[in-house]
């Protein structure tokens, strides 16, 4: 194993940065995407309502390799909608973002929406009757209270995340499954080699999870 490190050494670590990567930019697109339609499936439009709770439907029923390859063969290739210039690897690499920041919008919505449920309705009531809008009232009175009540469950919202990355090498993005599988077509170390990414993701996700944990207690809603 040690010697796989030392001849791989730069590549693995190139490939973990390109998940990071892909988890950061995705988390970022996922929280606001999530937000928008978590409010909506809380707003007085019915007709809000139903597109957001269509949304969720969709997108948490539907594999997430779909989304990826519909992103990039559909399109991608066969629409021509490109993301950066006419460069096959930036683009995948983009619309990879864009399909985990879908696929994990639609779970971000459901932990915030339980969170927003947490809140008393006496606290709504008390920004209406203060002349808050809708969009007011969510903004500074109901989204606060919310997001500090699910710190934790969107921490494994996006742990899952930097796991789902890996579907990203199904359309060539060279993140760690991508090195991995390359790895494993050159090298006679199946057990070595799932060792050294086993161990990479664990880096990765458990100071995550314990920085979520941490989060969660330090900042969590006295009731």
């Amino acid at each position: 194993m040690f010697d796989l490190i030392s001849e791989y050494d730069t590549r693995i670590l190139e490939a973990f940065w390109v998940t990071i990567q892909l988890t950061v930019f995705s988390a970022v697109g996922a929280l606001i995407l999530g937000t928008l339609v978590a409010a909506m499936r809380v707003s007085p439009v019915p007709v809000a309502r139903a597109l957001g709770t269509a949304y969720v439907t969709v997108f948490r029923n539907t594999p997430l390799t779909l989304i990826i390859l519909f992103c990039s063969l559909g399109l991608y290739l066969t629409l021509g909608w490109k993301l950066a210039g006419d460069s096959i690897t930036d683009n995948n690499y983009r619309w990879a973002i864009v399909g985990l920041s879908v696929y994990t919008g639609a779970f971000v919505c459901e932990s915030l929406r339980s969170g927003i449920n947490t809140v008393a309705l006496g606290q709504s009531e008390a920004g209406r009757s203060l002349g808050f809008s809708f969009a007011q009232n969510l903004r500074y009175v109901v989204l606060p209270q919310a997001f500090r009540s699910v710190i934790a469950p969107l921490g494994s919202v996006f742990i899952a995340l930097t796991k789902n990355s890996t579907i990203a090498s199904a359309i060539g993005v060279a993140e760690a499954a991508y090195l991995m599988a390359e790895m494993n077509e050159n090298e006679a170390a199946i057990i070595a080699i799932g060792a050294i990414f086993a161990l990479g993701f664990v880096c990765l996700t458990l100071p995550a999870g314990l920085l979520f944990g941490w989060l969660a207690k330090r900042f969590e809603v006295a009731r």
